[in-house]
């Protein structure tokens, strides 16, 4: 019998963290409604079952059984193929996201770097719905996603070195139980900005949502989607958004680390929170042109992000 709970609890774990951060990324719709109404004085959702809770489950419904249409003058193929992407990649990442010291599916040495290369594979699939639309709006959309995701990846990737620089590892453990004396957040705070304005970069939100900006470009890559496919692109978001919300946790905020509660009630108020700071953002912050948000990113927080791994790089040589 005890040769069974090994295998038992391999199975069990993936599919926890599985369905935990896709009910997350569900209910985080329903959230979102309810903070903005909050925050811009108006009612959110609050007819369908108790405070509006039942509006995700009438979305879902409404979702899986409209009509799934695709253009006759689109790439079939690739059309379709094209969100799936993006919801794998996403749920891929999730399985190196430590939850507790040994609540994690996949405890890579290379976490970090699992996590920036599956952000990177996500760029196909906006890139490729814009594309195979055959719709110019839709094209422009992909185009700008290109250029956006592409462009803020380097940044991204260049904040997060002086924290490994710091702890010495690309593994996520070793880089939360590196904080035990004090968060990332204090000595990487530069890293952490610029890590926070690439992450809204990358999942477009608000004010970054430049690639279906409706303003200007109807609904921007997914213009032509509509029903289950739509439903994919719409949850890939969230989900985008709760697993940039998981990284800065354990990145820069102690990830499981905190008193009295148990590890998993910590990552879980801390990913809360910055969820929720994503939905602020959107509240409050205008969209820029697409020009200057480019410009933005190659002139202001590159710079930063070298000169902030050149000097941690320095410290850490002082002091070893």
């Amino acid at each position: 019998m005890m040769a069974e709970y090994p295998l038992f609890f391999a199975v069990l774990i993936p599919v926890c963290i599985l369905f935990g951060f896709v009910t997350a990324g569900s209910m985080l719709i329903w959230a979102e409604r309810r903070l903005l109404g909050l925050w811009q004085l108006r009612y959110g959702p609050n007819r369908v079952g108790p405070f509006g809770l039942l509006q995700v489950v009438a979305d879902t419904l409404k979702m899986f059984f409209k009509e799934d249409w695709i253009p006759p003058f689109a790439d079939k193929s690739v059309f379709v193929i094209a969100p799936a992407i993006i919801m794998t990649t996403v749920l891929l990442s999730f399985m190196i996201v430590p939850v507790s010291p040994d609540f994690v599916v996949f405890d890579s040495s290379v976490g970090l770097l699992v996590f920036l290369s599956l952000s990177s594979l996500g760029a196909y699939s906006v890139v490729l719905g814009g594309w195979a639309s055959n719709n110019k709006y839709s094209l422009l959309g992909g185009l700008r996603a290109a250029a956006q995701m592409l462009g803020y990846e380097v940044f991204m990737g260049i904040s997060l070195m002086g924290v490994v620089a710091m702890t010495g590892s690309f593994r996520l453990q070793d880089i939360v139980e590196a904080q035990r004396g004090m968060w990332n957040i204090g000595p990487q705070f530069i890293g952490f900005i610029i890590f926070y304005i690439a992450a809204l970069a990358e999942t477009h939100r608000s004010p970054f949502d430049l690639p279906e900006a409706e303003s200007e470009l109807v609904a921007g890559f997914h213009s032509e989607y509509s029903g289950l496919k739509f439903g994919m692109f719409f949850v890939g978001e969230y989900l985008g958004v709760t697993l940039m919300s998981s990284m800065m946790t354990l990145l820069f905020f102690g990830g499981w680390l905190g008193p009295v509660l148990p590890p998993v009630v910590w990552f879980f108020i801390k990913t809360t929170i910055l969820i929720s700071s994503f939905v602020l953002m959107r509240a409050t912050l205008p969209r820029p042109r697409y020009d200057q948000l480019i410009v933005y990113g190659w002139r202001v927080l590159l710079p930063l992000a070298l000169l902030n791994l050149l000097v941690t790089g320095g410290i850490v040589l002082m002091f070893q």
